[in-house]
């Protein structure tokens, strides 16, 4: 796995959208038969897509609320790849204090965050792109993986050092 490489260059998203681009890259437009269909609110609630909402309040229920929210986490993630979780405790004042640290970094200078490039070979790090297959569909994102359990995977050479609230 050592010598696994980016099949064609990572230009980050970020780069791209304030390059002056009049169009969208190829790389980045899927099908229209993968694209999700935009939805009014017009529409109502029972038209288009409903990203799944699981309730973690469950998971600290009786048994059969427990099994009934670990199916809707399954299926969520079989069907979706994702989903939105309410009840699960985070407060809201430490959600903010993250979203601003992380918007703080995202706001670096190409070059420092460039530091923190990913890699194909744990995708740990800043980057634009997951996966290794040539002439893949992008998505129009830049992010930051990295892992936090368990603790024999945690690479903190990997977390930024600006902002350094981002460490604790």
């Amino acid at each position: 796995m050592d010598s696994l490489e980016w099949p064609e260059p990572v230009v980050p998203v970020q780069s791209l959208s304030e390059s002056g681009l009049t169009e969208i890259p190829a790389s980045y437009v899927k099908p229209p038969s993968e694209r999700p269909r935009a939805v009014s609110f017009l529409d109502g609630p029972e038209q288009g897509l409903r990203i799944p909402v699981i309730d973690l309040g469950g998971l600290v229920g009786d048994s059969g609320e427990r099994q009934a929210t670990m199916q809707a986490i399954w299926d969520a993630c079989k069907e979706w790849g994702f989903f939105q979780v309410v009840n699960h405790g985070v407060s809201l004042d430490l959600i903010e204090r993250m979203r601003k640290v992380w918007k703080e970094f995202f706001h670096l200078p190409m070059e420092e965050k460039m530091a923190y490039a990913n890699s194909p070979k744990s995708y740990e790090g800043y980057g634009s792109r997951l996966g290794v297959v040539k002439d893949a569909i992008l998505d129009w994102t830049d992010y930051f993986f990295f892992h936090l359990y368990p603790d024999s995977e945690k690479d903190l050479d990997k977390w930024p050092l600006r902002p350094e609230t981002l460490r604790y």
